[in-house]
Parts: C-alpha cells; sequence; structure tokens
C-alpha cells in the first residue's frame, strides 16, 4: 500500500480530475474484499450512500498508545478507491497519531472535497469520523487499563 505522501504526489501528477477519478478506482482494486460474515451492522459506516463497511484491528502490544490497521470494502468502486486513500493515511497508525491527523486537510490537498457529489463527500467525512471514534475509542480504552 502507498503512503499518503505517496498518493499526493500521483495525484499532483494528474491534471485531469477524470484522470484522478480513474486513479481513486485503481488504488481499490487493491483491496482485499471482506468476508461476507465481516459485512454486518456493526462494521457498516453509517452516513454513506454506498454500502460500506470497515473492520478496525486494534494492535495493544505498547499499551499507552495502541496501533489500528483497517480493512474495508464496498459496494461502488470509487467509494472503495476513497477507502484505499484513507487506509493509506491510517492504517498501520498509532491511535495518537490518527487523532492528530487532519484527514480533510489532506483530502482537499489531494482535490477530492472539490470534485466529489455532495453525497460522496459525506460518505467521506463519515468513513473518517468512523475511523477517529475507532482511534477514540482505543485510546482511552489503553488510558483505562
Amino acid at each position: 500500500m502507498a503512503t499518503i505522501d505517496q498518493l499526493i504526489d500521483d495525484f499532483e501528477l494528474l491534471d485531469e480530475w477524470e484522470d484522478r477519478y480513474r486513479y481513486v478506482i485503481e488504488l481499490g482494486r487493491d483491496l482485499e474484499p471482506l468476508d461476507e460474515h465481516e459485512r454486518h451492522a456493526g462494521t457498516k459506516v453509517q452516513g454513506c450512500v454506498s454500502q460500506v463497511w470497515l473492520v478496525t484491528n486494534i494492535d495493544t502490544t505498547v499499551s499507552d498508545n495502541p496501533t489500528l490497521t483497517f480493512r474495508g470494502d464496498s459496494d461502488a468502486h470509487i467509494v472503495r478507491g476513497l477507502i484505499a486513500i484513507l487506509f493509506s493515511m491510517f492504517s498501520g497508525q498509532t491511535a495518537k497519531d490518527i487523532l492528530s491527523t487532519d484527514a480533510l486537510e489532506i483530502l482537499r490537498r489531494i482535490g477530492l472535497e472539490d470534485n466529489l457529489t455532495p453525497q460522496r463527500s459525506n460518505g467521506l467525512r463519515s468513513m473518517v469520523d468512523r475511523i477517529n471514534r475507532d482511534a477514540q475509542a482505543a485510546a482511552a480504552q489503553s488510558a483505562a487499563v
């Protein structure tokens, strides 16, 4: 998986939004699909027009700052690509790093906010909110131990 810095560089090389759109779809093709049993109400992201599921794994090896990894899927190709972009930003990061990342600013730098429909932008914010809530819960749980 590419880092977010690599993705930003790649997006800067693409002048036309249509090329960026195709690139987002291409990123989504690399996501491992979730198993059917992982697609349920507990993993479904609310606030997305498309069906979106997000599975969060928390590594508490370093108890005061857990690391989160994510897996996800969607029934829409463009949304799968958006999920891949978010995973480049967040998967494998500590809860503290996730919570200190301004995802919406990074997405603006890529140009996504300006080129997605309002419904897709709302769904993208819902995915970011879900990742942040999972990071907050992981941080709170490690602080309580």
